[in-house]
């Protein structure tokens, strides 16, 4: 308690007293014993009305001890089993667990990961791939405030995510890698990287490049074969040596039918070379006979044009060309859909062509559009003019049910900038995206989808959606979200297939390693989204004839159901609703691939670096016990003794107003019965 609050405290008993005093004893001619029990409660009910009004506090010291936090990732993927160390990691990571000197100078916190990070005690080594990299940036997320070193279970060959050995720093925590594996180098020819498009056209002969690697220090020869079915169509004699450990081999290969076609490249083994599986890569296109042509249709320069672009262009089955409103009307015959990118005066002639010709349109307004050119020229909305700007921010609308969207977090999206005013659909639409300003959502629509007169179109009321393909990035590392968005976006308006109330989202083959994922959306009669629906997969293997049945699960506005982890093969599947007569099929095919059986030895170098560059160290397995006894005597892990201060009142208020009241009616009861009153 300060001394001010105390002089204040003394002060009010004081003046209490003084008061109680002058009333009760100077000049009263109350008996004498009367007068000095009423010269109490007085001062009693006076000091309690002055201490509510000075409300006096002291401060309370809480100490406690804060151990640091020790956090052990163990790798949980399949190369862990396939390098024979599943049971030095289990045994590694219990002497960690139970050790009793580390569990009374750490709080200990354990945690698996393999794509994903789980805060799980279970080891499987199931996961089909690893990505340490997330690993350690999650972790030094969550541990950013504390003293918290990681100690990391790992082989340090990572074959999901970015490089993780730049991550010492960021990580903010010392890292301190066991590393599991053989460090001795054995002779190893292996297929490095396979780049290949997935879409190739008819007739057309389609690039493939090959990077071999080989690690040794002989000179051997091999050679690299591209198999189609039990044929041979390509085969290449490769030398390789101590210096020249690496060759890129480039050629190309006829697609000569529509269809799923799948390839085997093969790197032909040493003679007693110890991992064979990863000398061989299995591949696949798609054979398609045309390709969807896309015009943006322009009159001014915008970043938006260039993000829609390499947005559209992302799948090979699209083709997008840049035109002025004139070029346009010279080809109009050659493409399947029209972006319309803020339309003014110069776009009359067009507008006039798609109106009776009936093309589908995507239109994009903002700042420099003509409304007035647009409200007149289309019947399908009215946009009120202001000749005002705003900045929309979007919230996506669940219930849209047009096709099937992946779900993106649109929220943390930047705003677009449009007309302020209100836009008025006359033919029934479906809104994507609703504007919001200051937080608030409107029921006024940002991106939406509408079909009139066997036609189909989309509206965005804003510019800079070239924002949104750089959060993608920001939010993933990738543009992927966004360009899948995009995707399907054109893939629905380029095409005149009319509505199902089932819809399913698949590809057409998986690479091996690739999450296996089905999409659906199930539509009343009325073609409203029916969040209740009960969906089924029956998933048959074409070659065995194994069938198996799984349910989808609801995720926001979408049916899904993850396949992955079956086996290489060629699939039939049929999604069908389990007490209606609605059913969709499809087939596909997943290559035969283990990104987790490619290595022989653990990456050592990377994690030491790791370590290094984080103020750890890194340690072989049989290092484990000297790692211990180094996490005990660091100093940088002592245990902090901390304090909390809490401020409370001396005398809750509500025992003074009580007291204060209880001294009052005492007062005015002995006076009252003495006849003072």
């Amino acid at each position: 308690m300060q001394t001010e609050t105390i002089v204040y405290i003394i002060v009010a008993a004081i003046t209490a007293l003084s008061i109680a005093l002058f009333q009760y004893v100077y000049k009263s001619k109350i008996k004498s014993k009367l007068k000095y029990a009423l010269t109490a409660l007085r001062t009693v009910s006076i000091l309690c009305l002055l201490l509510l009004l000075i409300n006096p506090k002291f401060e309370s010291n809480n100490y406690f001890n804060e151990k640091p936090t020790l956090v052990i990732a163990a790798d949980n993927s399949e190369s862990i089993a396939y390098l024979n160390q599943d049971d030095n990691t289990r045994a590694i990571r219990e002497t960690f667990l139970n050790n009793t000197e580390l569990n009374e100078r750490f709080n200990i916190e354990n945690y698996t990961f393999g794509k994903a990070v789980n805060n799980s005690d279970s080891l499987n080594f199931n996961e089909r791939q690893s990505n340490l990299s997330n690993a350690l940036k999650q972790l030094g997320e969550v541990y950013a405030n504390q003293i918290a070193p990681i100690v990391v279970i790992s082989d340090g060959n990572q074959t999901y995510g970015t490089d993780y050995s730049y991550l010492g720093k960021t990580v903010k925590q010392p890292i301190y890698p066991i590393i599991l594996g053989d460090s001795t180098l054995y002779s190893d020819l292996s297929i490095r990287q396979l780049n290949v498009n997935r879409y190739v056209f008819l007739k057309n002969r389609f690039p493939i490049e090959i990077i071999a690697n080989y690690s040794g220090s002989e000179t051997v020869n091999t050679e690299l074969k591209i198999w189609s079915g039990n044929s041979v169509i390509y085969r290449k004699p490769i030398q390789f040596n101590s210096t020249k450990n690496s060759e890129i081999i480039s050629t190309t290969l006829l697609a000569s039918s529509v269809g799923v076609k799948t390839y085997r490249a093969e790197l032909v083994p040493l003679e007693n070379e110890k991992n064979t599986v990863n000398n061989t890569k299995n591949f696949g296109v798609e054979v398609i006979d045309q390709k969807t042509n896309i015009a943006i249709i322009y009159d001014r320069l915008h970043p938006d044009l260039g993000a829609l672009k390499k947005s559209i262009e992302s799948n090979e089955q699209r083709s997008v060309s840049f035109l002025k409103p004139k070029e346009y009307l010279v080809k109009i015959n050659d493409f399947q859909l029209v972006i319309l990118y803020q339309p003014n005066n110069n776009f009359r002639s067009i507008l006039d062509v798609i109106r009776t010709q009936n093309i589908n349109t995507f239109s994009i307004t903002g700042t420099t559009t003509d409304f007035n050119l647009l409200n007149n020229s289309q019947s399908y909305f009215y946009q009120t003019i202001t000749n005002q700007s705003e900045n929309y921010q979007p919230t996506i609308n669940k219930n849209y049910s047009t096709f099937i969207i992946d779900n993106i977090n649109f929220n943390d999206y930047p705003p677009l900038k449009s007309e302020f005013g209100s836009t008025e659909f006359l033919v029934p639409n479906s809104t994507f995206l609703f504007k919001t300003v200051n937080g608030i959502t409107t029921n006024e629509p940002l991106l939406s989808t509408f079909e009139s007169d066997n036609t189909k179109h989309a509206l965005l009321s804003g510019e800079g959606i070239w924002r949104w393909r750089a959060q993608s990035f920001l939010d993933t590392e990738s543009f992927t979200d966004f360009d899948n968005f995009m995707g399907k976006l054109v893939q629905y308006l380029s095409s005149n297939k009319k509505r199902k109330r089932l819809n399913i989202d698949y590809k057409s083959f998986y690479n091996g390693n690739d999450d296996v994922v089905i999409s659906a959306q199930y539509f009343n009669k009325s073609f409203e989204f029916d969040p209740n629906a009960a969906l089924t997969v029956t998933l048959k293997n074409k070659k065995t004839e194994a069938i198996t049945e799984t349910p989808l699960l609801l995720s926001n506005t979408n049916y899904t159901v993850d396949l992955s982890g079956i086996e290489a093969g060629a699939y039939d599947f049929t999604v069908k609703h389990n007490s209606e007569a609605v059913s969709a099929s499809g087939s596909f095919e997943v290559l035969e691939y283990n990104v987790e059986q490619q290595f022989l030895n653990a990456d050592i170098n990377k994690l030491k670096y790791l370590a290094a560059e984080s103020g750890g160290q890194a340690y072989f397995i049989t290092q484990s016990n000297r790692l211990i006894d180094n996490l005990l005597e660091d100093k940088r892990y002592m245990t902090i003794q901390k304090s909390t201060k809490n401020i409370v009142p001396l005398i809750d208020w509500k025992y003074l107003l009580g007291l204060m009241a209880l001294s009052l009616f005492a007062e005015w009861f002995i006076r009252k019965y003495n006849g003072l009153i």
